[in-house]
């Protein structure tokens, strides 16, 4: 379980990018993370995962504060981040095997682990080059592959589609289903609204730093009194902001 309680942020001059914020992400559950480019959803990520302090408020990660005792909060995060530009000079398996020492992955159950990943997300052959030759679609999958690797119970996902091929995507969906199927929690923030429609069990619209719904879209749907897409009440719910 994820719990953001009244959690603030600000950047310069007292003006809150992030205000007052409230959030539970149950286990079991998918939760799309949706908004506007500068809704603030990346600054929530951030210190959801301990990248960023918190001004106001506090972070549960399974009961532990993110603030207080991060590291038993962060033991509990697969962070997939926004941009996957990390570790370049690393070959794939040297990255992999990084992120399983850190999280003392048995190295029998990582071999097992790493092989059953890069078949699925065709990387085989690229685990012996460097992470600076991979194309964008390549660096996410290896991202995902090294969260992948140690299991966490919560997954937080930032646009982690972008640039994936499609095959890919539909093994990433499915695999997200059936962490979450598990009494874990994924935490998902995406642009693409038709993906978040069929994939989440809730959603969260954010803009300008503030929650303006949580809930299923049937429960969108009433409060907006249509029975429209996802799509379709996201951009109207934003212009009404």
């Amino acid at each position: 379980m994820i719990e953001i309680k009244n959690v603030s942020k600000s950047y310069k001059r007292g003006q809150k990018v992030i205000d007052n914020m409230n959030l539970t992400v149950n286990d079991g559950e998918i939760l799309g993370f949706l908004g506007p480019n500068g809704a603030g959803k990346t600054t929530v990520i951030k210190m959801m995962t301990g990248i960023l302090e918190i001004d106001d408020g506090d972070i549960l990660i399974d009961g532990e504060s993110i603030q207080k005792d991060s590291y038993k909060a962060k033991k509990n995060i697969g962070l997939v981040p926004d941009s996957p530009d990390m570790f370049l000079g690393l070959k794939g398996i040297e990255y992999l095997n990084f992120i399983g020492d850190i999280y003392k992955v048995d190295k029998e159950e990582r071999t097992r682990i790493i092989q059953d990943l890069a078949k699925k997300f065709d990387m085989q052959d690229a685990l012996l080059q460097k992470i600076e030759s991979y194309s964008h679609g390549m660096r996410q999958k290896i991202v995902i592959m090294g969260v992948l690797l140690h299991n966490p119970k919560n997954w937080i996902l930032d646009e982690p589609i972008t640039g994936l091929d499609p095959k890919a995507i539909y093994d990433l969906k499915i695999i997200m289903k059936e962490h979450a199927s598990k009494s874990n929690v994924v935490f998902f923030s995406t642009h693409i609204l038709e993906v978040a429609e069929n994939l989440c069990d809730r959603v969260a619209i954010i803009n300008k730093g503030k929650i303006l719904f949580v809930g299923t879209l049937e429960q969108l749907q009433k409060r907006m009194k249509e029975e429209s897409s996802l799509e379709e009440l996201f951009m109207e719910i934003v212009n009404d902001d």
